[in-house]
């Protein structure tokens, strides 16, 4: 009898390596902040190693869409996670030689959230090509995709992080972080098929002038900031992407925080509806994966929203039981996951392929932009209008946003997969100016 044997496919390969390194990312992002505290005591230090690796972060992946088009997106993947590798080796190394100080440590933070940026971006950038190989529907492949950045940020990593910082200490899972981006860098560099990854050069002809130089860099980024403006639902789907994270953000960092401790819960209480809703948004995106493809986007892109924004808000404001507030977590986090897949298999099918790396970056960066206020202005209103008022405002907000906007006309494209053709896309942005 022949032995039974799975290869997986080239797609599942890069979801596999993708969900690697997030997992390591998560297992770091545990175990450097408790390095800090457990080390110095305090808490401003542990909140400016988190920052000064988030911001680098953000900044480098939406300056670098244009370089992930020019140079191709497996290049520029494989480098990333070896430079990553480095910058994440060398803490637990400084470590032991005992030349770690602690502004060495924010630089080397600060190093690996700039090279992970470009590298986290390729991989995204490669998804729809592989897709096309293996002949999936984007929502699928985008549905894959939102899986596994669940799984590795949502419910594996904390825990992977938590047991390897409690009984190895937190430099070994520094340590395994380095060796993670290790094995992703030689999956995409050598289990990935022959070409693919390659920069992806627009098919319109080339204007007889144009063909001796090519676009500089900010000709390019101005051509992705460019295409984002002119696409009016990618341009609302950015701005409420922004404004959902905002209220994510401050929701997640304080305002739930903070009913949990002024309703007499502990921490533990915090670990078990973060889990709750980690584990439903996990079942939600695979079967969002298997049968997004065959329902009508707005309607289950706006009835997610609706699950799965304000009612989190108004529950915590009304006080209600706490078997109460687990389910509406539950139906939080369930319905959270047919969001994302919507999301990518859009962005996929409306932005050209070779300008994919640009625009993409550009849309998650300014998605990306209110998180770091989300905190500042719930803090504020708590200590303003106090606790239910800010939870009832942050509740009424997220409903207009998610669900009021979704009235707008440019809303109805969700439903049509335009055939987008790069000789458009060259057309629409020849009129920018050059920023060289």
């Amino acid at each position: 009898m022949r032995a039974l044997t799975w290869t997986p496919r080239p797609l599942t390969r890069l979801l596999l390596a993708n969900g690697v390194s997030l997992l390591g990312t998560r297992v770091a992002a545990i175990a450097l902040p408790w390095f800090v505290l457990v080390s110095t005591g305090s808490a401003a230090r542990t909140g400016l190693v988190a920052a000064c690796e988030l911001t680098p972060y953000v900044i480098s992946k939406a300056l670098n869409g244009p370089l992930v088009d020019r140079v191709g997106a497996r290049r520029v993947s494989v480098t990333a996670d070896l430079l990553s590798a480095v910058a994440a080796g060398l803490v637990p190394l400084l470590h032991a030689a005992g030349l770690l100080s602690f502004p060495l440590l924010l630089v080397l933070a600060a190093l690996l959230g700039t090279v992970r940026g470009p590298g986290d971006l390729a991989k995204y950038v490669m998804v729809p090509e592989l897709a096309e190989r293996a002949g999936q529907p984007l929502e699928r492949a985008s549905g894959l995709v939102s899986v596994a950045e669940r799984l590795s940020q949502g419910t594996l990593g904390p825990a992977v992080g938590g047991l390897l910082v409690t009984f190895c200490g937190p430099m070994l899972a520094v340590l395994v972080n380095a060796g993670s981006f290790v094995v992703v860098a030689l999956v995409v560099a050598f289990g990935l098929p022959h070409g693919s990854g390659a920069p992806t050069l627009p098919t319109a002809p080339a204007e007889p002038d144009r063909e001796e130089q090519e676009p500089g860099y900010w000709r390019r980024f101005g051509e992705g900031l460019a295409f984002l403006r002119s696409d009016r639902l990618l341009f609302a789907l950015t701005a409420m992407v922004t404004a959902t994270n905002l209220l994510d953000a401050a929701f997640t960092s304080v305002l739930l925080p903070v009913w949990v401790e002024r309703s007499g819960h502990n921490a533990s209480v915090l670990g078990l509806l973060f889990a709750a809703s980690g584990f439903a948004a996990v079942g939600g995106s695979l079967i969002a994966t298997a049968i997004a493809h065959k329902l009508p986007r707005r309607l289950v892109f706006f009835l997610a929203f609706l699950f799965a924004g304000a009612p989190r808000f108004i529950a915590l404001a009304l006080g209600l039981p706490l078997p109460v507030i687990v389910v509406v977590f539950v139906c939080n986090g369930f319905s959270a996951g047919f969001i994302n897949p919507i999301l990518g298999a859009i962005d996929y099918e409306r932005i050209p392929r070779h300008m994919l790396g640009r625009v993409g970056a550009i849309g998650d960066a300014l998605g990306w932009a209110g998180i770091p206020l989300g905190g500042i202005l719930a803090g504020f209103a708590v200590g303003a209008a106090g606790l239910v008022p800010a939870l009832l405002i942050g509740g009424i907000a997220y409903a207009l946003v998610t669900n009021l906007t979704g009235l707008r006309p440019e809303w109805r494209a969700m439903d049509r997969k335009p055939e987008v053709t790069d000789e458009v896309s060259v057309a629409e942005v020849e009129a920018v100016p050059s920023l060289n």
